[in-house]
C-alpha cells in the first residue's frame, strides 16, 4: 500500500496546496460569473433539438459563423474546448469577442483537475487503476468490488479515504452517508476503513439489496476465515457493520428533524442474523408522498464485523466464530491505509436527493422491504436503543427512545442530487452535532430556484411538521446571500441541465469523429418533423432510441415518431430533411458553444455553496478527487468545523 501518511496532517497538507480565493475574491469570481454567464443566456438556454426549428445558428453573431461553419471535430475539440492545448492553429481569423468568449468560459471556471496530473483517455483505459483489468480496480479489495462498477469502485476508493481523513482530523469515527444507494460507500467506509457508518435512502428496494450485499461479504469473509483454521484466541476484537436506515430527507426539514429521523433507526432488537427477503408489489409509490413515505426504518443489520484494510480483504487468515448469536471477527494488524498521494484543494448517473430525483422519486414497482429478523448493533448512533419492534418488518410502528449519548458525526454524500447537497450543507452549517461533510454534487437542474421551485422530476416536500413555526425550506440556487443580490445571478432548468454535460467524454468523441455526434443532428432534424405535424408539441421526450447513430435517418425518424405517438408512415420531405442533415457539423458547434459554458454555470453553482458556508462562518475548499474523464462529477466540496481542543474533550471525556 506504499508509506503511510499521518492522517490528520494528510488533511491539512491537502487543505494547503492550494492557494485558497479570499472571501473577497470569492466574490468577485462570482460578480464576475454572473456578469459573463448573463451576457449568453441565448446559448446556455438553448435546446440543441430546437437548432433547426428555432434558426439557433442564425442567432450567432455573423463573426462567429464565419469562423466557426467550417470547422473539423478534432479543430472544434482543440481551438474551443480544450483549455489545455498548447499549439492551436486558426483556419481563418478569428473575432476577438469569439477569443475573448473562450478565454473567458475557461479562466473562470474551477480547475477540474489536480494541479500537474496528466490528461487521460475517457473511461478505465486511460486510469492506472485499470491498467490489469478494466473492470476491475487496483486500489480497491476484491470484496468492495463486487456489483460495483468501475467508476463507482473509482469514487468509493477515493472519497472513502478522503472520510478517512476528516474522521482523523476530527478524532470522530462516526459517518453518516445519505443517499447510500446499495450501500457500496457504506460497506467501504465500515468493513474497510473501520468507521461507524449509518446509510440513509429513501428507496426500500435498494436498503435491502445494500442489506443483501452486507450478508453476502460477511459470508465471504467467514468461508475464507474457516479455510485459514485460525483460533478465535488469536482474533483481536471486532468492529462494526453498517447500519441502514429507509429515510427520506425532508429538504424542508429542521436539522433537528433530520438527526431524529437517524435515532429512529435506533438499535435493533436481538435475534437472529438479519436475512432481507424483497417483497412484491409493495405498495410504496413515492417517497415525497406523505401518505405513502415510510418513516425511517433500521433494515437489516448485522452483527459486529472486522475492518479490513484493502490489501487484506483478499488474504484473510482469520476465522470468524459464531458465539451466542455474535460473531467473534478478526481484524487486522494494520490501520486501514490512509489516502495515498493526496489531491489538492483548488477553488459531481447517489442517487438521493431532497427533492426526490431518481431513486427518490419513485420506489421501484414491485419491491419493498421484505421479512426481517433484528439483531443488536452497534452504530453511531447506538445509545438509543428500543423495544422489540411488533411486526418482523420492523416498519412504521416501532417506537424509538432516546437513552444517552448525544453523537457526532461526519456527514458524507456521495452524488447526493438536486437540492439534497443544499440541504445537506444547510444541516452541516446550523447542526452542531455534525463536525465535517464531503459533498459531491449532480443534477443541477432539479435544484429548485425561486423563479423554477419545481423543476421537472421534482415533487413539492410535504408541509413542515410544525406549521406554526418559520418554514426552513428554501431554495437550492442561489443559497447564498451574496449570490442572490447580484444582478443576473439566475440561472435556467436549461442552462444547470447542461453543466451536467461531460467536458472530456465529448472532448474524445470530437477527437475520434465519432459516428455518435450525428445524434444531436439527427434530434433537431426530427424535431421539425414532429413540429410540422404537432405544431403544439414541442421537445417531445423519445428517449434514448439503441444504436441511433447507426442507423439511417429514416429508421430514426420511424421508431421516434412512435415514441410520441405520430404514424411511423408520416410523409417525409426528403430534399429538405437531407439539407438539414448536412448541416450537423454546424450543430456540433453550436451544442459545443454551449458545452463551453458548462463548468462556468457548475462553478457559479459550487461557489454559490462555499459563500453560503463563509456567511455561516465556515471555511470550505473544493477538491477534484476523482478523474474527470472518469466522473464528470468530481469536485467535492470539503468543510470541518473548527475544534477547540479534542473532541473527547468535548464529549466530556478524559
Amino acid at each position: 500500500m506504499g508509506e503511510e501518511i499521518p492522517i490528520v496532517g494528510t488533511v491539512v497538507d491537502v487543505m494547503m496546496t492550494f492557494q485558497s480565493l479570499t472571501a473577497e475574491e470569492k466574490k468577485q469570481l462570482a460578480r464576475s460569473l454572473t456578469s459573463f454567464l448573463s451576457q449568453y443566456k441565448q446559448i446556455s438556454d438553448s435546446y440543441i433539438i430546437e437548432f433547426f426549428s428555432e434558426g439557433l445558428w442564425d442567432t450567432l453573431p455573423s463573426a462567429w459563423t464565419e469562423a466557426l461553419r467550417d470547422l473539423s471535430a478534432p479543430q472544434i475539440a482543440d481551438l474551443l474546448l480544450d483549455s489545455t492545448c498548447k499549439n492551436r492553429r486558426y483556419p481563418s481569423v478569428w473575432p476577438l469577442s469569439l477569443l475573448a468568449f473562450r478565454a473567458t468560459a475557461h479562466a473562470l471556471a474551477f480547475p477540474r483537475r489536480t494541479h500537474g496530473s496528466a490528461v487521460q483517455e475517457v473511461g478505465t483505459r486511460g486510469l492506472e487503476e485499470f491498467q490489469e483489468n478494466q473492470s476491475q480496480s487496483s486500489l480497491l479489495g476484491h470484496n468492495f468490488r463486487k456489483h460495483v462498477k468501475p467508476k463507482k469502485q473509482h469514487e468509493i476508493n477515493k472519497l472513502g479515504k478522503l472520510v478517512k481523513q476528516l474522521c482523523g482530523l476530527t478524532e470522530c469515527d462516526n459517518v453518516v452517508d445519505v443517499g447510500s444507494g446499495q450501500g457500496h460507500l457504506t460497506r467501504f467506509l465500515s468493513f474497510g476503513l473501520g468507521l461507524s457508518v449509518t446509510g440513509i435512502e429513501a428507496d426500500p428496494a435498494l436498503v435491502a439489496m445494500a442489506s443483501k450485499f452486507d450478508e453476502q461479504l460477511l459470508s465471504t469473509l467467514q468461508k475464507k476465515s474457516l479455510k485459514k483454521n485460525v483460533t478465535t484466541q488469536q482474533l483481536p476484537a471486532p468492529g462494526r457493520s453498517p447500519r441502514h436506515v429507509v429515510g427520506w430527507v425532508n429538504p424542508t426539514a429542521s436539522w433537528e428533524d433530520f438527526v431524529e429521523q437517524l435515532k429512529k433507526g435506533g438499535s435493533l432488537c436481538s435475534g437472529p442474523t438479519c436475512t432481507v427477503l424483497p417483497r412484491k408489489k409493495r405498495p410504496w409509490e413515492s417517497a415525497s408522498n406523505p401518505d405513502q413515505r415510510p418513516d425511517s426504518v433500521i433494515l437489516p443489520l448485522s452483527p459486529t464485523q472486522p475492518c479490513l484494510s484493502n490489501a487484506e480483504t483478499d488474504c484473510l487468515v482469520s476465522s470468524q466464530a459464531k458465539s451466542d448469536g455474535r460473531w467473534t471477527s478478526p481484524r487486522p494488524n494494520v490501520s486501514p491505509p490512509p489516502l495515498q498521494g493526496p489531491p489538492e484543494i483548488t477553488c459531481e448517473p447517489s442517487s438521493h436527493t431532497a427533492c426526490y430525483p431518481k431513486r427518490q422519486c419513485k420506489f421501484e414497482t414491485g419491491e419493498g422491504v421484505g421479512p426481517v429478523a433484528c439483531k443488536s448493533h452497534t452504530s453511531p448512533f447506538s445509545c438509543w436503543t428500543s423495544s422489540p419492534p411488533p411486526h418482523p418488518d420492523c416498519v412504521d410502528t416501532a417506537e424509538w427512545e432516546e437513552q444517552s449519548g448525544d453523537p457526532r458525526f461526519i456527514l458524507t454524500g456521495l452524488h447526493a442530487c438536486g437540492d439534497l447537497s443544499a440541504t445537506l450543507l444547510r444541516h452541516f452549517a446550523s447542526c452542531p452535532r455534525i463536525l465535517g461533510i464531503t459533498s459531491v454534487a449532480c443534477c443541477y437542474m432539479k435544484i429548485t430556484t425561486c423563479e423554477n421551485p419545481t423543476p421537472p422530476g421534482v415533487l413539492i416536500p410535504p408541509c413542515p411538521a410544525h406549521p406554526e413555526e418559520p418554514s426552513h425550506s428554501v431554495f437550492g440556487y442561489p443559497m447564498s446571500s451574496w449570490v442572490r443580490g447580484l444582478p443576473g445571478h439566475q440561472l435556467s432548468y436549461k442552462a444547470r441541465e447542461g453543466a451536467c454535460h461531460a467536458m472530456e467524454d465529448y472532448l474524445q468523441r470530437l477527437r475520434e469523429e465519432s459516428e455518435l455526434l450525428r445524434v444531436h443532428c439527427y434530434r433537431a432534424t426530427l424535431e421539425t418533423v414532429i413540429r410540422g405535424a404537432r405544431p403544439d408539441l414541442r421537445r417531445a421526450g423519445i428517449q434514448t432510441i439503441k444504436k441511433a447513430h447507426l442507423l439511417p435517418f429514416h429508421e430514426y425518424a420511424r421508431l421516434g415518431l412512435l415514441r410520441v405517438g405520430l404514424p411511423a408512415d408520416l410523409p417525409l420531405d426528403h430534399a429538405g430533411l437531407d439539407a438539414m442533415l448536412k448541416q450537423q457539423w454546424r450543430v456540433v458547434v453550436y451544442f459545443s458553444l454551449a458545452l463551453l459554458l458548462a463548468p462556468a454555470i457548475e462553478t457559479l453553482v459550487l461557489l454559490d455553496r462555499m459563500l453560503f458556508l463563509e456567511e455561516k462562518g465556515f471555511q470550505s475548499h473544493l477538491v477534484p478527487l476523482f478523474d474527470p474523464t472518469f466522473s464528470p462529477r468530481n469536485l467535492v466540496l470539503v468543510a470541518v468545523k473548527p475544534q477547540e481542543g479534542s473532541y473527547r474533550t468535548q464529549c466530556g471525556e478524559a
